[in-house]
């Protein structure tokens, strides 16, 4: 009997379906690889325990230690330029030799390089930042400079989101897998229901009428002392792409009532929906940015908090205050990232490429029955199942996703029942054409096509 599967995820270490799959494709070395991690990690949940065990990483490509090659359709959100870039790699590298470490009472180069460039780049243009290690930390740094800037301590986020695995961050949240169990979170922390038409509470029959925007202007009135507005600008997890008038309106209201628009852009900044930054596309300038996952090249673990330059108002407070703040090995990591992005014209092929899949996934789910709607912006690419002979949507999800891990495809299940497909923006064509051609071959036989 099929153990219980979190609605929010398809891809957990309880499914019955995991231990069939490991059973068949998990060999002796990496069984013993498996036994020792889970022996000294504390397990949790799309964690330990793992399903598999890497040797190597490059590309596109990722090699189990039996030495099985794998398209990499997942990577956490963060190989917009591939596993080991040889820019990245070269930099660190060079770093390394010179300069390794900068404590926090001094500055470095790479790291006002990188500061120069992401504030200019980004939205609005009179910009400032700080750095953090993670996404997560960098939207605490997020909530408390609100907080500092209003004077306010409430936020409006939506359910379904996510925004990091701290305490703060699944207050703010949305997803039942992190906050399920853990007890009284960040009072204030109120929710409301995200754009997404094919869940629409609000009758909007599956074209965006904006009701949830306008119920979001409602609750700011109500409410009347909301410091920030959080949103992820498309979600990831299951690429909901609000239109174009979603986010003036919620530009809008936020101005009406004096509350913040922070975006949540931490997977999907830096060319991933074919633009640098993903609110490009809607042509307004949030409060604050936050962007991570693949600024540190795949490699460093760095984010960024990005904000009005007006909001340099906590001189007297620490927002951060990281021990790897400004670290200019990581730095340099992102310095050589937006150089391949740049030279490499990455984002130019995102917005190609993502044009090009869509439609290809358009014809593969215009064969199969099973596939209520195909979704993208740029290389962010989502296929949604629906319920088809009897079997729960989220039951052929992850029937696909084994099966074409069996075949050498990894990607995301998210909500349950969508295939994320995340490829980074400098896949070799031929690669991109043989993982649509493993997915194919997989929903033909899982969803009766």
């Amino acid at each position: 009997m099929q153990k219980h599967i979190d609605s929010a995820e398809g891809d957990i270490n309880l499914g019955d379906r995991r231990q069939a799959w490991q059973s068949e494709n998990i060999g002796p070395a990496s069984r013993r690889l498996l036994d020792e991690d889970a022996r000294w990690f504390l397990h949790q949940s799309m964690s330990t325990p793992c399903l598999n065990g890497l040797a190597g990483a490059g590309g596109s490509w990722l090699t189990d230690v039996e030495g099985r090659r794998i398209l990499d359709f997942h990577g956490n959100s963060l190989h917009q330029i591939g596993h080991g870039h040889p820019r990245v790699v070269a930099a660190i590298k060079q770093t390394l030799d010179t300069l390794p470490f900068s404590p926090r009472r001094y500055t470095n180069q790479p790291a006002v390089d990188l500061a120069r460039r992401l504030c200019t780049a980004a939205p609005g243009g009179d910009n400032k930042l700080l750095l953090a290690p993670g996404g997560t930390a960098a939207i605490g740094m997020a909530l408390k400079l609100a907080r500092l800037v209003t004077g306010r301590f409430k936020t409006l986020s939506m359910w379904d989101s996510f925004h990091g695995a701290s305490l703060d961050a699944i207050s703010i949240g949305g997803e039942a897998v992190f906050r399920r169990g853990i007890g009284p979170l960040l009072p204030g922390s109120e929710h409301v229901p995200p754009c997404d038409p094919g869940r629409c509470i609000f009758g909007c029959g599956g074209q965006c009428a904006l009701r949830c925007v306008d119920y979001i202007d409602y609750c700011l009135e109500k409410e009347g002392d909301v410091a920030a507005v959080i949103v992820e600008t498309i979600r990831c997890t299951d690429v909901q792409i609000p239109p174009p008038e979603y986010y003036q309106r919620l530009r809008a209201a936020c101005d009406r009532h004096g509350a913040l628009l922070i975006l949540d852009e931490i997977p999907i900044a830096l060319g991933r929906t074919g633009h640098l930054f993903a609110i490009e596309r809607y042509g307004i300038v949030p409060d604050m940015l936050v962007i991570g996952k693949g600024l540190g090249g795949g490699v460093f673990p760095l984010a960024a908090l990005i904000a009005r330059a007006e909001f340099d108002v906590g001189q007297h407070i620490s927002l951060g205050h990281y021990t790897h703040e400004k670290n200019p090995v990581a730095c340099a990591a992102a310095l050589a990232t937006l150089d391949v992005l740049a030279e490499e014209n990455l984002i130019e092929r995102s917005r190609r490429l993502g044009t090009e899949s869509l439609s290809h996934l358009q014809t593969i789910a215009a064969g199969c029955g099973a596939v209520a709607e195909v979704r993208g912006a740029g290389l962010l690419l989502a296929v949604e199942l629906r319920d088809h002979a009897g079997r729960r949507a989220g039951d052929l999800a992850e029937a696909v996703l084994y099966r074409c891990l069996s075949a050498g495809l990894s990607f995301k299940v998210g909500q349950g029942n969508v295939l994320v497909l995340a490829p980074p923006l400098n896949i070799d064509e031929a690669d991109l054409e043989q993982a649509f051609a493993i997915l194919e071959s997989a929903l033909q036989v899982e969803c009766g096509a």
